[in-house]
């Protein structure tokens, strides 16, 4: 019979291109299965991958954002707020939401503010929805942009990083706390009598957390503590508060909040001639690509930045599916590496 239909050419209507309901109706999947193997996802089964392939070349379907939009009520993009720093930990928290979003077939916009204060983040989370996207993560490490997830209106679906305990949204962070005591445990494992601390900023929530275990471990194990000092992340502020350090002769173990703030301590303590670890044992936190060659290479808590990017994106797409927007917190365990710049106290 002439101008006869082979049944596989267009599920739906004849007189339209195919789209990609079309091709994950053909290939007996869902529409974000197809998603991912037009974005190469890693995370779809081989014959999977061939079934939706195939469907995709009966049908010459050609991906079209605005008529995947219009079928599956998806933009499949995802919004992230950011903030502009070159500060490691962020910036890998970011690297790691990216990719998380683009293994599971999303593109993602970025809105990168200044300040992390309450109107900036209400802001771009308004705008970011307003652009279409399907949902919004916001690395929230600072307490000002935690008072901003409190008034953020029903209906975003939200994820946040690093908000702390009372984030009133879906949050996942690493265990600041746990490592900061494996930190502090390692070196009195070693036979330091205490262990002393260069935090963070006091507005950041992890500076904060890691003060907390370093406080938790030395009270568990009886240690006194020193007074607290504060940097702000940088290797200078290390340096300069190295000067103080090196004027307090019983110092013989640092916990430091981050590499960064480490690389400044190791190098003012070379310079003045006291040695890493034989004299000063050290301890960082984030296991930045350098730390490993550090002089001595840094003994440092590493974040696994790309599972924090993995459980966001789940924690995000499970609102999706869902009509509520549970406040779930989840926790990614951190890792101690042990490197050269730790060694056993001396015998007093």
């Amino acid at each position: 019979m002439s101008g006869s239909q082979t049944g596989r050419r267009t599920p739906g209507h004849k007189n339209r291109p195919p789209v990609m309901a079309d091709v994950a109706k053909l290939a007996r999947v869902s529409h974000q299965t197809v998603s991912r193997v037009l974005h190469d996802s890693p995370h779809v089964k081989g014959d999977t991958r061939e079934r939706v392939l195939d469907a995709i070349r009966q049908l010459n379907y050609r991906p079209n954002t605005v008529a995947q939009a219009l079928v599956t009520g998806r933009t499949m993009v995802i919004g992230v707020v950011s903030f502009d720093t070159a500060l490691y930990g962020p910036a890998s928290t970011l690297i790691g939401i990216e990719e998380a979003a683009h293994e599971a077939g999303y593109a993602v916009s970025i809105t990168s503010l200044r300040s992390l204060n309450r109107a900036s983040v209400l802001d771009a989370v308004l705008r970011l929805r307003n652009q279409g996207v399907d949902g919004v993560v916001v690395i929230a490490p600072q307490k000002t942009a935690v008072e901003a997830l409190r008034h953020l209106p029903p209906g975003v679906p939200v994820v946040t990083v690093e908000a702390g305990s009372n984030s009133p949204v879906p949050m996942v962070a690493v265990d600041q706390r746990g490592g900061a005591m494996a930190a502090t445990q390692h070196l009195l494992d070693l036979g330091h009598r205490t262990v002393w601390h260069i935090a963070g900023p006091a507005d950041w929530i992890e500076a904060e957390q890691r003060v907390a275990g370093w406080k938790a471990a030395l009270k568990k194990a009886g240690a006194p503590a020193p007074p607290l000092l504060r940097g702000d992340w940088s290797a200078h502020s290390g340096y300069e508060l190295g000067r103080q350090l090196v004027q307090t002769p019983d110092v013989t173990a640092v916990f430091v909040a981050n590499d960064q703030m480490a690389l400044g301590l190791l190098c003012l303590l070379h310079e003045v001639g006291r040695e890493t670890p034989r004299q000063i044992s050290i301890v960082g936190f984030d296991d930045i690509p350098e730390a490993a060659y550090f002089t001595p290479p840094l003994t440092t808590v590493r974040q696994d930045f790309a599972e924090v990017g993995r459980r966001c994106i789940h924690l995000l797409l499970g609102q999706l599916e869902g009509p509520t927007r549970a406040r779930e917190h989840v926790v990614v365990p951190t890792q101690l590496i042990l490197r050269k710049s730790t060694s056993p106290a001396k015998a007093r």
